[in-house]
């Protein structure tokens, strides 16, 4: 039945705190949203009178408890004073109407002292008394300072809260000797109704310095630092709006603190980002430009390359002596308008990938480019028949093209050898296949290895652009593989390193 009981109680409190818990959360919800949806100006206004008045408040406490004590002294010195004066009539009686006047002018119901170890009641209570509190002002040799003044501050805030009819005694010290003392019973409302006008003095005064201290405070703040990081925002902004405008560009004040420093770098850096993208404009539009030249002039390549085929049947041996320089020369250049349109494309599409045998790719590559050539390139395909490959298979067609057109046109172009060999090398490391593609030519110049992979500036034979590397790297990449020159003691080595896809 008691087990009952509690359960029943328990399940009765969690309903009823469960509404309280909702509405708290509901409330600083809501707080959050409002303080994050003000402006700065107006998160620092708030924080600084925030601030102000909490600080004010650790001034207010400390004041209404030192004028709480120093009232309630005022009051024993009274009484002290009453007690020497009761002390010149013979035994110590005091007439009634000079008692009354003595109580009236102390403030007191009682008075009560001890002088020499001997304790006498100046001016006895009438009638029957109830003592709500008992404060003694003494300060003991051994009280802490820290606790004395709290516990001043919190009799002080007591009173604020406390009846209006309640009665205390306070005892103080008197004279010389630390046992004298001076004992008085005094109703609270006049200290209450005392500390309530002084409160009320201190409140007034404290709003009126911490709107003067936050308004300055503000001001200062403001201008320091509120102004100048809404007017870097707002530069920010109008320069987001149209970044190629040079006259967005934020102007730097002559400020040497952080917030100048932080006005001339962004500045400098919209500087410097409005020259970049005006460049990458004319870039794109001169990129357009060539892109369409390109294009015309190929179609005008392949028409002379058409009537320069017709040249072989000329039987005049001067004719038939250019006429092979002539057909490379157009078959390079058709070359060319290609790599240039393939470069200038946005992006490659992404691979196909697709698990095929590597050898027979190879030996397509070879046809596509008239390989081998009996007495001149000799062509070798160096891997297993049934080795597979994962790879879209027309992108690592252009990549071995490329690779294997680098290998014949170095062959072609050494002045000091009149045949030479490229050789295919490929097997399986693991999840990965690694394809040689090496020549006897003349090599990688020296001067070209430092931007091999760069459009425009490895290119490894006189007149040439170098995007066909840089093609096949970009390809290998978009495979998750490498292509890299391995060094060798005679002709060029590239190895391609491609692995399989992931399996998730």
């Amino acid at each position: 039945m008691q087990r009952a009981l509690t359960e029943a109680a328990s399940t009765s409190k969690s309903t009823d705190d469960a509404p309280t818990g909702i509405a708290a959360t509901k409330f600083a919800r809501a707080a959050k949203q409002m303080w994050e949806q003000r402006g700065l100006p107006s998160k620092l206004l708030l924080l600084t009178a925030t601030f102000v008045l909490i600080a004010e408040a650790l001034i207010f406490l400390p004041s209404v408890a030192n004028y709480r004590v120093s009232w309630l002294a005022e009051r024993l010195t009274a009484a002290q004073l009453a007690a020497l004066a009761s002390e010149a009539f013979p035994g110590g009686e005091v007439p009634s109407a000079l008692r009354a006047d003595l109580l009236r002018t102390a403030q007191v119901r009682a008075i009560a002292s001890r002088r020499d170890g001997s304790r006498r009641l100046v001016l006895p209570v009438e009638g029957e008394l109830s003592i709500d509190a008992v404060y003694d002002l003494r300060t003991e040799p051994t009280t802490n300072g820290m606790a004395l003044k709290l516990g001043q501050i919190r009799d002080a805030l007591g009173v604020f809260f406390a009846r209006n009819d309640r009665t205390i005694r306070v005892i103080g010290a008197s004279g010389s000797e630390s046992s004298d003392l001076i004992e008085i019973v005094i109703p609270e409302a006049p200290l209450k109704a005392a500390m309530v006008r002084y409160g009320l003095n201190i409140l007034g005064l404290s709003i009126i310095i911490s709107l003067l201290t936050a308004a300055v405070v503000y001001l200062a703040l403001s201008r320091l630092l509120v102004k100048p990081l809404t007017r870097i925002t707002r530069s920010m902004l109008h320069f987001s709006e149209n970044p190629e405008d040079p006259d967005r560009i934020m102007k730097a004040s002559s400020r040497i603190d952080e917030v100048g420093v932080a006005e001339r770098e962004l500045a400098s850096m919209q500087t410097e980002l409005a020259g970049l993208l005006a460049q990458k404009n004319r870039l794109a539009q001169l990129g357009l430009a060539v892109s369409k030249i390109n294009h015309d002039l190929r179609n005008m390549l392949a028409n002379a390359q058409l009537i320069s085929d017709r040249l072989v049947d000329v039987p005049d041996p001067t004719v038939q002596r250019f006429v092979p320089k002539l057909i490379a020369s157009l078959d390079r250049a058709i070359s060319f308008c290609n790599s240039s349109l393939q470069f200038g494309g946005a992006t490659e599409a992404p691979p196909r990938r697709e698990l095929m045998r590597l050898k027979p790719l190879v030996e397509e590559v070879a046809d596509s480019q008239g390989l081998p050539r009996d007495g001149e390139i000799a062509f070798l395909a160096d891997m297993e028949d049934t080795l597979r490959i994962d790879a879209d298979r027309d992108q690592l067609f252009r990549v071995m093209s490329n690779l294997v057109r680098n290998a014949m046109q170095a062959i072609e172009g050494a002045e000091d050898q009149a045949t030479g060999s490229i050789r295919v090398a490929a097997h399986r490391e693991g999840r990965k296949v690694v394809v040689d593609v090496t020549d006897d030519g003349p090599g990688v110049p020296a001067r070209a290895r430092e931007n091999l992979f760069k459009a425009f500036q490895g290119s490894t034979k006189k007149g040439g652009t170098g995007l066909g590397l840089v093609i096949a790297s970009e390809l290998v990449q978009a495979h998750g593989g490498t292509v890299k020159l391995v060094d060798t003691p005679k002709g060029a080595h590239f190895r391609i390193e491609l692995p399989d896809r992931s399996v998730h």
